[in-house]
C-alpha cells in the first residue's frame, strides 16, 4: 500500500515516539476532511471514502471498500473524522516504513479494526483480509497468526494480538539495528579503498 506521488498526505508526518500526528498536521487534515466532506454531514460516505483513497493510493477497488467496511463500525454507510484519522495514520506508518511501531503504540484499535465481525477475536480470515494494511503478506502472514496463536483455538485474543505487536517492535528494532550496522561496516570499508586507491 503506497501513496501516490503529489498528494497532500506526503506532507503530513508522524512523530516517531508515539506514531501521532503533531497538532499542526492535524489540523491540516481536519481542513482536508472538510474539504472532501461536501455534504457538510461530518463524515465521509462509501462514494467520497472510495474517491479520496483511488486518489491517493495504489490500493485496488476491492481493498478500498474493504477498509471502508472495517472503519464503518455501525453499518451506517458513513465514517467519521476518527476512523478518517487512524487511516491516514496507518497511510503514513506504511510510507515512512514504521508500520510494526504504530502497530505496537496502538494495538487496541488495531486490534479492533482487524476484528471484522466484532468478536473480541482475530481469525485467520480476518487476519489474512487485513494484512495488506500493514505489509503482512503471503506465508509469513499465516506463519505470524499461529506463531501467536498459544491458546491454539486459530483466533487471536487481544493479550496474543499485544504479544504479536510487542515482537513487531522487536523485530523493527533488531531490522534498524542490522541496517546500522551494514551502514557502518560499508562506512569503514570505502576510506580503507579510496586510500588504497590514492596511494
Amino acid at each position: 500500500m503506497k501513496l501516490k506521488a503529489g498528494v497532500v498526505l506526503h506532507y503530513l508526518f508522524l512523530d516517531n515516539a508515539y506514531c501521532l500526528m503533531s497538532i499542526k498536521n492535524a489540523k491540516i487534515l481536519v481542513e482536508y476532511f472538510k474539504m472532501l466532506d461536501v455534504h457538510n454531514k461530518s463524515s465521509l460516505n462509501d462514494i467520497q471514502f472510495y474517491h479520496f483513497l483511488h486518489y491517493t493510493t495504489d490500493l485496488s477497488d476491492k481493498d478500498i471498500m474493504l477498509i471502508f467496511d472495517m472503519l464503518d463500525w455501525n453499518a451506517s454507510g458513513e465514517t467519521g473524522f476518527e476512523e478518517f484519522y487512524m487511516l491516514v495514520c496507518i497511510l503514513l506508518a506504511n510510507q515512512n516504513n514504521v508500520e510494526k511501531q504504530f502497530i505496537s503504540r496502538h494495538s487496541r484499535p488495531v486490534f479492533e479494526l482487524i476484528d471484522m465481525d466484532g468478536g473480541h477475536t482475530i481469525s485467520p480470515a480476518e487476519f489474512q483480509a487485513s494484512g495488506f494494511l500493514f505489509n503482512l503478506k503471503g506465508h509469513a502472514l499465516n506463519q505470524i497468526f499461529y506463531d501467536f496463536d498459544v491458546s491454539g483455538d486459530e483466533n487471536l485474543s487481544y493479550k496474543e494480538f499485544k504479544m504479536f505487536a510487542m515482537a513487531c517492535i522487536d523485530k523493527q528494532e533488531q531490522t534498524k539495528r542490522e541496517k546500522k550496522k551494514k551502514e557502518r561496516e560499508k562506512h569503514t570499508e570505502e576510506p580503507g579503498s579510496t586510500s588504497s586507491e590514492q596511494g
